[in-house]
């Protein structure tokens, strides 16, 4: 079955990207992390420093939900 991937989330923190997908990954939800950073370069400037952290469609409602519940 072929799943449809959505952004949840940007950010331009790894720790924070990192941090989320632990914890909706315990949560049951899988979690893909997309990087447009040039990693040689320490550099974020606009877009190049988005870090997406991407769920699958389906189960976007839930990986909210869980989010809420860790800001809470």
């Amino acid at each position: 079955m072929d799943h449809r991937w959505i952004t949840l989330l940007v950010t331009y923190e790894p720790l924070e990207a990192e941090m989320v997908k632990g914890l909706l990954e315990s949560g049951g939800i899988p979690v893909v992390i997309r990087s447009a950073k040039v990693t040689p370069y320490p550099v974020n400037i606009g877009r190049m420093g988005e870090i997406r952290v991407m769920v699958r469609e389906e189960d976007r409602e839930a990986a909210e939900r869980i989010l809420a519940e860790g800001n809470g």
